[in-house]
């Protein structure tokens, strides 16, 4: 009894001499301990009154009724809109919250009627528009008021609901996704949309029904680029890491008792013959296969990319909501699909959905946690990298071969004034 006595007598002390320690270094141990916590807070105060001071505009993107470009040109728009991006000097960033803006596309059905959103800060709307004409001067540009406030404010109620989630990437970010350089005729050379059957697919939903689908993208640093080559190394087989001091000495440890015990133990080996002979190319060592993935990878690494969200939406009346929109939808989005590359899949953790323990709430909570992260077209839950490339896959102006009868487009092609009008 008595030496358990002494035992929590020793502890007491311990903890004492503890305390008394902190007591004289309480304004060093603090600080430092506290220091991440408090940026985490400080941070999230800061850049919520920053978000809070921009100011939006929603663009409705009309595209010219004869496209005949690939989804190429938007590359360029994308490249363009990178020239946001810029630095911030330690007051602007942890005293002002400033951060890079973010902007918003959007490919909405409405009833089957289908159209394109570009939600941009009011300040960038002349770069927008800028980059656009360029590349499509016949397309229209035209400030709406955002479609989200057309719907009841909360969803589900007892006349709305709806069904969403998040999209992921089933592989690691430089992997890319089947982009539109894969969809070309093998015989005739001629490009296949690949929104045709998306956009196909949104505008066939019926009365009070509505697909919204939104990337929400930013641009990134250039220091991405080292991932990417990581993985190239590592495909190329060029990517042996050097050990470090620990793991050369744990190895060389390893090796030495690994022949004492074999040398006592083991059977009598007699020198081997060393397999000389190089390497084999390059070329020679991957398949077919294994080469396209490499050259995917290594093209699109070099492309200027996004931090992207991608979220989806099946909103409708209830005596109208028919699940089975969401399921051909799903198959249109299969389509930029490829499984030695990248494909998209639900982010599993955001759908609309629950089972077991109380199953109606949790759903409940899901789909309005979903419905206002699309409306404040955030960058919560998963997010990927996309290129320059990817996102003109995934948004861009349809070219004329798509027919579909619901797709907004010019209704007629703009020109300019005769040269020999009279003057008055």
């Amino acid at each position: 009894m008595n030496i358990l006595l002494d035992s929590f007598a020793d502890i007491w002390e311990f903890f004492k001499a503890i305390w008394q320690a902190f007591s004289i270094f309480w304004f060093i141990v603090l600080p430092v301990a506290f220091y991440y916590l408090f940026k985490i807070l400080w941070m999230d105060f800061t850049q919520e009154k920053f978000a809070k001071s921009i100011k939006w505009t929603m663009l409705e993107i009309i595209p010219p009724r004869d496209i005949e470009k690939s989804p190429k040109p938007m590359e360029s728009i994308y490249d363009g809109l990178t020239g946001i991006m810029r630095g911030f000097n330690a007051f602007e960033e942890f005293v002002e919250g400033m951060f890079v803006l973010k902007f918003s596309l959007e490919i909405v059905s409405n009833e089957g009627s289908v159209h394109f959103y570009i939600r941009t800060p009011k300040d960038f709307r002349n770069l927008i528009e800028a980059h656009i004409y360029a590349q499509y001067p016949e397309a229209e540009i035209m400030e709406i008021p955002d479609y989200v406030d057309e719907v009841p404010k909360v969803i589900p109620n007892k006349n709305w609901n709806l069904w969403g989630c998040d999209f992921e990437l089933t592989k690691p970010d430089p992997y890319p996704i089947k982009s539109y350089t894969w969809f070309e005729e093998s015989i005739t050379g001629t490009m296949i949309d690949p929104l045709a059957s998306l956009i196909e697919t949104i505008g066939k939903l019926g009365p009070g029904q509505k697909i919204w689908l939104q990337f929400v993208v930013t641009p990134e640093k250039d220091t991405w680029y080292n991932t990417g080559r990581e993985l190239v190394e590592e495909l190329a087989g060029r990517n042996k890491k050097s050990p470090g001091f620990f793991e050369r000495l744990l190895g060389d440890i390893g090796d030495i008792f690994q022949e004492i015990f074999g040398g006592m133990f083991g059977p009598i080996e007699f020198a081997k013959k060393e397999e000389g002979g190089e390497e084999a190319p390059l070329e020679f060592r991957l398949t077919p296969g294994e080469k396209d993935v490499l050259k995917a990878v290594e093209s699109g690494i070099g492309k200027s990319v996004f931090k992207t969200k991608m979220r989806f939406i099946y909103l409708g009346q209830r005596e109208n909501f028919d699940k089975s929109s969401i399921s051909s939808f799903m198959g249109g989005i299969k389509q930029f699909a490829d499984l030695n590359l990248n494909s998209f899949k639900i982010h599993d953790q955001s759908k609309t959905y629950a089972l077991h323990l109380f199953a109606d709430a949790r759903t409940l909570y899901r789909q309005r946690k979903i419905f206002r992260r699309y409306k404040d077209r955030d960058f919560d839950g998963a997010t990927f990298i996309l290129n320059t490339e990817e996102l003109a896959t995934v948004f861009h102006m349809p070219d004329m071969g798509v027919t579909a009868p619901a797709l907004h487009k010019v209704e007629a092609k703009k020109g300019g004034a005769p040269a020999n009008l009279p003057v008055g």
